[in-house]
């Protein structure tokens, strides 16, 4: 049976996070829905403004009365945990963030950059003050190192949990293309080398730092062998998008539904990081440097030069979320052609904690076969 963990004074009844999606895939309706089956719902905070009406005449403003809206009607909906899913490298990261402190979120996982920073309205309210728990997203222990280090050093706290985030994930990833061709970086191996980096800062803090292992990760037997190399959870997006409570059109989730393993493959994407995509025409055409002329209602992306870039990597996400994916493409994890039906978010907690007994179960046999083996050849 799965094991609930704590990140801080939170209980969390299952260790599974649902992945924060962007544009648009997960909102309140998946995120309540994720935590109302004991997990950690995420809502994704990135261009959360283009589902506002009128979003272009105040883009700052308007992703934060989305978030807010967001944050509320889920906290409505369940009574479970919820987190905020944000990039460092948004130009209104701070502004996100504080709304997402003021609405008593429980966790934000800070990713897309290393949040090594922190705004001057958290330093000032003091860690103690804020309910919130900062969870940052890592490619492997050099960067969790980094940025517990800084932490330490210049705020005397450090983050409450870190999700390592491996090569085999959808969207944006941590990694050098080359990387992900070679296919040479394993998970556990990461997981592994970041736990070991954690339990300095564990015992320096006199505090249980969960590591949460993300990226390729579907099924109940994938959870069960990667808590073997340390992790306490895991986070997983890809199994949840084909869910009647993602927030995604039906035909981005039939986009899963009817791929093949071949169609899963690489982009290079215009904020200067490869990223996992289901092939398409679309996808093609990008790949042969066909460029998506448009005008920027506002530098969303830190590191975004609008005038030299070949297309708005927002819209076309927020294209896709809307089922438009003549004119978008779906991000997808390493397994997204696994999916073959949409069910409910409870239908896919009840066969991951299913096949993660069965894990068990079998992991058991094994052990006892092997020690009966040991015990007849010693007699």
């Amino acid at each position: 049976m799965m094991k609930s963990f704590k990140i801080g004074d939170l209980t969390i009844k299952l260790p599974i996070v649902q992945g924060g999606m962007g544009v648009a895939i997960s909102l309140s309706g998946l995120a309540s829905a994720v935590a109302n089956e004991g997990g950690i719902g995420v809502i994704s905070a990135a261009a959360i403004g283009m589902t506002e009406p009128n979003f272009e005449k105040n883009y700052r403003n308007a992703n934060k009365n989305a978030l807010r809206k967001q944050i509320q009607k889920a906290r409505s909906l369940t009574d479970g945990v919820l987190g905020v899913n944000l990039m460092v490298a948004l130009s209104d990261y701070d502004e996100l963030l504080k709304v997402s402190i003021e609405e008593k979120i429980d966790v934000v996982f800070m990713g897309a950059g290393l949040p090594l920073k922190l705004p001057q309205f958290v330093l000032d309210t003091g860690f103690e003050n804020i309910h919130t728990k900062f969870i940052p997203k890592v490619s492997g222990a050099k960067a969790a190192n980094l940025i517990f280090k800084y932490w330490a050093s210049k705020f005397n706290h450090v983050p409450d949990a870190v999700v390592v985030e491996g090569p085999l994930a959808g969207g944006h990833l941590g990694f050098k293309k080359q990387e992900l061709i070679d296919n040479n970086i394993k998970l556990s191996t990461l997981i592994r080398e970041t736990v070991e980096v954690v339990a300095v800062f564990e015992k320096q803090f006199n505090k249980e730092i969960p590591v949460i292992a993300a990226g390729g990760i579907y099924t109940g037997a994938d959870v069960k062998e990667i808590m073997k190399a340390g992790a306490k959870a895991v986070k997983m997006g890809t199994r949840f998008v084909t869910t009647h409570e993602c927030d995604a059109d039906i035909e981005f989730k039939n986009s899963y539904i009817n791929s093949a393993k071949e169609d899963i493959t690489l982009i290079a994407s215009p904020v200067g990081l490869p990223g996992r995509v289901i092939g398409s025409e679309f996808v093609d055409k990008i790949n042969n440097g066909e460029t998506k002329p448009f005008k920027c209602p506002w530098k969303c992306l830190k590191s975004c030069d609008f005038r030299t870039v070949p297309y708005c990597i927002s819209q076309i996400l927020h294209n896709s979320a809307q089922g438009k994916l003549d004119q978008g493409f779906a991000f997808a994890g390493s397994n997204a052609y696994r999916a073959t039906e949409i069910v409910s978010v409870k239908e896919v907690f009840e066969s991951i904690k299913e096949e993660y007994a069965n894990a068990v179960v079998e992991t058991i046999n094994v052990n006892r076969l092997t020690l009966m083996s040991k015990a007849k050849v010693a007699v």
